[in-house]
C-alpha cells in the first residue's frame, strides 16, 4: 500500500505482488477506520507514507503495527539519481513525481507537471537523472490570491473557457488566470524542448483534466505518476532490507 498526503486530498493506492494497481482511494484525512475497511479487503503485508503535510503520528502507529511501514525520505534509496543542489529541501511528492514519470517512460527526457494546489513541474534526463524543475501557484490559488489580496474582485470558481476576451469582471478573471496557467505550461514545453531532444510531456494532478484540452502542446495524462513512484521506490527499499 502507498500513501500520498497532499495538501488537498490524501491518497490511498493498493497494488499488488506484481506491481498491479487494485484499487485507488481519495480522502480529505485519513483515518483509522477508514483504514481498518481498506484492511479487511485486501492483505497489506508493506507500507510506504509520503507527505508534503502534517503527519497523523496515531494512523501511523497503527499502519506500523500492522505492516512494515517506511516513512519516505531523501534518504530511502532511489531508481534515479537526485542532481538537486538542496536535496533535503526537495519534497517527497516531487521526487515520488519524478521516480514514477521515470517508470513510465524510461530512457527519455521527461517533463512531469502536476496541476495541484501548485503547479509543480519536475524533469528527469534520459540518463535517469532528476535535474529539478519549477514550482508556481496552481489554478485555485490564483483565483483565491485575487479575491484575498485586492478589496474588490471577486472570488471566481475555476472552470474551461474558450475565449480570451473578458467581457464582464468575472469572465476576465477567468481569462486571466485559465489562459494565464496555459501559457505558462505552454512557455515551460517550449524553453525544455529547446534544450533537450525526444522531450516527453506528462500532466497530472487534480486540475489536469480542466488544463489539457487548452494546451496546444502535445502532452500525455497520467494518471497518479507519484503513486507509481512511491510503488517503485518502496519494491526497491524491500528488496534492499
Amino acid at each position: 500500500m502507498v500513501i500520498d498526503i497532499g495538501n488537498t486530498l490524501q491518497k490511498v493506492a493498493v497494488f499488488s505482488e506484481k506491481g498491479v494497481l487494485c484499487d485507488l482511494f481519495s480522502e480529505k484525512k485519513l483515518s483509522i477506520s477508514f483504514l481498518e475497511a481498506v484492511f479487511c479487503r485486501y492483505s497489506i503485508e508493506r507500507t510506504i507514507v509520503s507527505s508534503v503535510s502534517k503527519d497523523d503520528e496515531t494512523v501511523l502507529q497503527w499502519l506500523d503495527e500492522r505492516t512494515q511501514l517506511q516513512r519516505f525520505s531523501a534518504s530511502c534509496l532511489l531508481p534515479i539519481h537526485i542532481q538537486y543542489a538542496t536535496p533535503k529541501t526537495l519534497g517527497t511528492d516531487r521526487i515520488a513525481n519524478a521516480v514514477g514519470a521515470n517508470a513510465l517512460y524510461p530512457n527519455r527526457n521527461i517533463l512531469s507537471i502536476m496541476a495541484g494546489t501548485c503547479l509543480v513541474a519536475d524533469f528527469v534526463n534520459e540518463k535517469g537523472e532528476y535535474l529539478g524543475g519549477s514550482i508556481a501557484p496552481g489554478v485555485r490559488m490564483r483565483f483565491q490570491a485575487l479575491s484575498q489580496l485586492t478589496a474588490r474582485l471577486p472570488f471566481v470558481e475555476p472552470k474551461k473557457i474558450d475565449f480570451f476576451v473578458g467581457d464582464s469582471t468575472e469572465n476576465s478573471i477567468l481569462s486571466g488566470v485559465m489562459n494565464g496557467i496555459t501559457q505558462e505550461i505552454e512557455g515551460l514545453i517550449r524553453q525544455y524542448s529547446r534544450h533537450y531532444d525526444r522531450l516527453k510531456v506528462i500532466l497530472s494532478g487534480g486540475d489536469a483534466e480542466l488544463l489539457q484540452n487548452s494546451i496546444k502542446k502535445r502532452i500525455f495524462a497520467a494518471q497518479n505518476p507519484i503513486l507509481v513512484g512511491l510503488h517503485k521506490i518502496l519494491v526497491l527499499n524491500a528488496s534492499k532490507s
